[in-house]
């Protein structure tokens, strides 16, 4: 470990015992400096190294303070981090297994736990995907928070976190999978609905099933894709549908043709 890597690791103890909570001040450099028995370039690394991961916040002409510690501000530069990884074939199918592996669980705590009020605003989603048919902003948006208003109710912010920075990147799966198969509208939207059923029933068990089938067959076009054709190429600003249910961003195949993808 670093010297830097130590002071570091310093300063998170002080976080973690208390000895500075969310929202306090950290002393003047100097002084923070005396008190790890650090030097002062390397108290003042450790501080620039816990700002970027945002764990500090440093503020001109005030001082440095201990943000919220709250996991979306903590976590919040995963999603970027995972977006430059969106060349990588090999990447993209690890993340689409950590959705499986984490979605169907996270839909199984929210049927134990939502609320009337949160399964009123997945129904909501649901509704505005099938009436969105022709606009794709529309399709995308409704999609991410159908799913994002399920994870949501689990309670678990960290949770919600990662799975937001997960499905963010695998939207151009969701968008190829549309352009490569016109079939999918239908049958993604059916998925969608069989979740929120399953979530009305407060069925833990049978909610865990639809997301794992839906995610999966996500999962499995994608890789059947890359082996067919290679790694997923930038798409074509979004157009808008002919005609159709969906329930992400489509592509455009031909006058005529309905084309989605499932989310």
């Amino acid at each position: 470990m670093s010297l830097t890597d130590k002071a570091i690791e310093q300063i998170r103890e002080l976080i973690r015992t208390g000895a500075l909570p969310p929202g306090s001040k950290l002393p003047p450099e100097p002084d923070l400096a005396a008190q790890l028995g650090l030097s002062r370039n390397l108290a003042r690394e450790a501080v620039k190294a816990l700002s970027v991961a945002r764990v500090l916040e440093i503020r001109r002409g005030d001082g440095t303070y201990v943000t919220s510690l709250h996991p979306s501000l903590l976590l919040e530069g995963l999603g970027g981090a995972v977006e430059l990884l969106q060349s990588d074939a090999a990447a993209l199918q690890d993340l689409m297994e950590v959705r499986r592996l984490l979605e169907p669980m996270a839909t199984a705590l929210a049927a134990t736990r939502i609320t009337d009020g949160q399964l009123a605003e997945v129904k909501g989603h649901l509704d505005a995907m099938r009436e969105a048919r022709d606009d794709v902003e529309r399709l995308n948006a409704h999609d991410a928070a159908f799913h994002r208003a399920v994870v949501a109710a689990t309670g678990n912010e960290t949770l919600l976190t990662l799975l937001e920075s997960v499905s963010g990147r695998t939207l151009r799966a969701r968008i190829w999978r549309g352009r490569a198969d016109d079939q999918s509208a239908d049958r993604t939207l059916a998925e969608h609905e069989a979740i929120h059923r399953a979530l009305s029933t407060r069925d833990a068990t049978l909610s865990q099933a639809a997301a794992l089938l839906h995610v999966s067959t996500t999962e499995r076009w994608l890789k059947e894709h890359l082996r067919a054709n290679g790694p997923l190429v930038s798409t074509a600003p979004p157009q808008r549908l002919r005609s159709g249910p969906a329930d992400v961003a489509p592509g455009h195949r031909g006058p005529g043709r309905r084309v989605t993808g499932p989310g």
